[in-house]
């Protein structure tokens, strides 16, 4: 079976989507080990209550923190589902509807958890 790769792009928007791509998942990757770190080695399911997050969301930063590996992974999901809409997706119409789909549900679920973060009041 030959495995058939996707050419890095030229430019324009799907180089800087294909740019994003790589970056957010180190991002991603250093912001879920750290909070695995935090909530699962150096805290245990005991010690994890209302009163925890509370204290945790006490500072601005770790709300930022938590907004940013919100954020960011929702925006790197939603950047492969829309790739592989632009693979499948032969129909112009039908993929700006799928396109616009996933912006509003980006801004809609975005805005929501990050309104929920800052929020919060314990």
């Amino acid at each position: 079976m030959q495995v058939v790769s996707r050419p890095r792009p030229g430019a324009g928007f799907e180089l800087y989507s294909w740019l994003f791509m790589r970056i957010s998942a180190i991002l991603l990757l250093l912001l879920v080990l750290g909070h695995l770190v935090v909530m699962h080695l150096i805290n245990t399911t005991e010690n994890i209550d209302f009163n925890f997050v509370a204290k945790r969301f006490a500072t601005p930063f770790w709300r930022s923190y938590d907004t940013l590996m919100l954020l960011l992974t929702l925006l790197h999901g939603l950047n492969g589902v829309r790739t592989i809409v632009e693979d499948y997706v032969h129909s112009r119409p039908w993929r700006v509807f799928w396109t616009f789909l996933l912006v509003t549900v980006g801004l809609v679920f975005g805005t929501i958890g990050a309104l929920v973060i800052f929020t919060f009041q314990p």
